[in-house]
């Protein structure tokens, strides 16, 4: 992260494509991650749990999530809080574009241990 950096562009953040049907751009604050992720008609992010409390957000589309045998199907403009360590899963049921809040920042991503979204 650059501490210095206050401001930035979307457009000028590099698209990093994680699958055929998943590309991501982050952003990485002091206690934040922010992180624009694209999924495609069919995407599944499958059944994973992270130490940080997360905040979903799809800006267009229809996602899936399973949290904990729980389903919310979410619309664009709605939000989702994901508590800590709950294990949750994703599916596109239509072509996806959302923004996710992390805190603390998702230092597994930072070190490149995204593996289970690669597949």
């Amino acid at each position: 992260m650059d501490q210095h950096n206050l401001e930035y562009n979307w457009a000028e953040i590099p698209v990093e494509k994680l699958s055929a049907l998943i590309s991501r751009q982050m952003i990485h604050t002091a206690t934040m991650t922010i992180a624009r992720i694209q999924l495609g008609r069919g995407a599944l992010v499958p059944v994973h749990h992270h130490m940080n409390e997360q905040v979903t957000t799809v800006e267009s589309g229809l996602l899936r999530f399973d949290m904990g045998g729980e389903k919310f199907d979410l619309l664009p403009g709605r939000s989702l809080v994901i508590p800590a360590n709950l294990p949750h899963a994703v599916e596109a049921l239509e072509d996806s574009m959302v923004m996710d809040l992390f805190s603390p920042p998702r230092q597994d991503w930072i070190r490149g241990e995204d593996g289970y979204l690669r597949k």
